[in-house]
């Protein structure tokens, strides 16, 4: 998994965390993706996305279809 948001290009950012007597260590913080189904380029794919893409609609979910299997007598 790359850990990019495949919307926004949200990705992992680097800092320090600083204790109370002013040690610093290195850290990274990651994006909350998840995996899901999505339309893009008129195909339904399995992505990585960010839950504010999530949230504010800019990905496309898949129609849901209810298939009935065919019972030939």
């Amino acid at each position: 998994m790359a850990r990019v948001c495949e919307y926004c290009g949200k990705k992992p950012v680097t800092g320090n965390l600083v204790s109370h007597s002013n040690i610093k260590t290195r850290t990274r913080w990651l994006p909350n993706l998840r995996t899901m189904k999505a339309v893009k380029d008129g195909n339904t794919q399995k992505v990585y996305v960010c839950t504010r893409c999530i949230r504010s609609g800019k990905v496309v979910r898949p129609i849901k279809r209810n298939y009935k299997p065919v019972v030939t007598a």
